[in-house]
């Protein structure tokens, strides 16, 4: 293959699009499918994780590598001759809660994968000059960590008093099709694009030897589903509330969104009530529904002065962490965030569950997987104010695993101060702060 990770020709093809995208905002692009020749697919190809489970046929990304360049020859003539059919999507059940619930997940071809991507990549060179700089999900150089500051600076610095949490009910499963692909012709109107995506929201889903089709949401375990679920928010609640909420409010408010989780803030409250009523009407009109119950409005002004008490009464959950007001170290009340109580209750259910269920295993192996995951769970969590959450987590994970390691035969369970000695000699990850939000 010719081309290197850093393509020249792939950055300055998609450069021009986003340069013309940007300098144009009502430009409408008719003319993006003839830039998937083979070096722009090596691109994508590049960009594709290569770990996912295989779909339908079973074929790997270390299959696919083989012979990637005629692979993706053949591939480049099939969309060129539109010739390339969208293969159905296997569907696999995955635990949820520790084992108690199941939820399923798609499993495209390795080659769908590849070409999903670069779709993404064409129609992302084009919408990230529209997307609003509050929409911080799936979008290079956004993160669910840049959305929880944004929140916290809102609500310290501009008199925030009220919030509303909206729960959007199977936002994925439920987009309507059709009203997508009306909101995508406004912005890019290619014939060869828009016959992928709707060959995609078409595709058949694969379950044991029982084959099923739906008239509405995203393709299931899709690459390119994250980047049409933006395209949709945007126009459904980004671009609405931007240019018809805020001009017609009192106060000061404020939208942060990542993927289909959002927080909208208010200074006043009149504006919380009017939001919130208006707000399940204009998802409503998409095909989407606000859930009644999960939904609500929480009153979250700062504290006053004079009280004594060191926490504020009211919290609300988001991206993982519950937030609440608390006295700083310099007696300042300030927004704290810990990992929240069903965030903490998942991650040892799942670890404690695993241990359960590996404990036959070799303790090398086990402590490497173990450390592994612990690592990635303080990755996220790793934020000031949430050491003690953190902890916590650490210490009944290394609880549940001698547990289950004492139950590998009938002999007694193992004492604890000789799995304390394996532990200093072979120490667990401890949490650390990494993210400075």
């Amino acid at each position: 293959m010719r081309e290197t990770q850093n393509s020249p020709i792939i950055s300055t093809d998609l450069r021009l699009i986003a340069e013309q995208a940007k300098r144009d905002p009502a430009k409408v692009f008719v003319s993006l499918a003839h830039r998937m020749d083979v070096d722009f697919l090596y691109k994508a190809y590049r960009r594709v994780r290569k770990d996912g489970a295989p779909g339908v046929s079973g074929r790997t990304a270390k299959d696919y590598a083989k012979n990637l360049t005629e692979s993706l020859t053949d591939l480049h003539g099939r969309l060129k001759a539109c010739r390339y059919e969208a293969p159905k999507i296997k569907r696999v059940w995955i635990d949820k809660d520790g084992g108690k619930k199941k939820r399923p997940i798609g499993l495209t071809e390795f080659e769908d994968k590849i070409v999903q991507k670069a779709v993404s990549m064409l129609l992302g060179a084009v919408y990230e000059q529209d997307f609003y700089p509050f929409s911080h999900g799936f979008r290079d150089g956004h993160s669910a960590h840049q959305a929880l500051k944004e929140i916290r600076e809102q609500c310290m610095f501009h008199g925030i008093n009220w919030l509303i949490d909206a729960d959007i009910s199977g936002f994925f499963d439920n987009i309507d099709r059709v009203q997508l692909k009306e909101i995508i012709k406004q912005r890019v109107n290619d014939g060869g694009l828009l016959r992928l995506i709707g060959k995609w929201l078409n595709a058949g889903v694969v379950e044991g030897d029982v084959i099923s089709y739906s008239d509405k949401g995203t393709p299931q375990g899709g690459v390119i589903s994250p980047q049409l679920a933006n395209i949709y928010l945007h126009e459904v609640l980004d671009g609405w509330f931007e240019k018809e909420v805020k001009p017609r409010m009192k106060g000061y408010c404020f939208l942060v969104r990542f993927a289909d989780d959002f927080i909208i803030g208010c200074e006043d409250e009149g504006d919380a009530r009017r939001i919130m009523e208006v707000l399940p009407k204009r998802f409503n009109r998409y095909g989407l529904n606000i859930h009644p119950e999960k939904s609500k409005r929480i009153e979250f002004r700062r504290p006053s002065p004079t009280r004594v008490e060191g926490k504020g009464e009211a919290t609300f959950d988001f991206l993982g962490f519950t937030h609440y007001w608390a006295r700083s170290r310099k007696g300042n009340w300030v927004i704290k965030r810990k990992t929240a109580k069903k965030g903490v209750r998942r991650a040892i259910v799942e670890m404690r569950t695993w241990c359960r269920n590996n404990r036959h295993k070799p303790l090398v192996w086990q402590h490497k997987m173990l450390s592994l995951k612990l690592r990635g769970h303080f990755q996220y969590f790793g934020i000031r104010c949430n050491m003690r959450a953190m902890e916590a987590v650490k210490h009944l994970v290394i609880s549940g695993w001698k547990y289950w390691l004492s139950r590998r035969s009938h002999k007694s369970a193992i004492p604890w101060y000789d799995f304390r000695d394996y532990l200093e000699v072979n120490p667990l990850p401890s949490p650390r702060i990494i993210h400075n939000v």
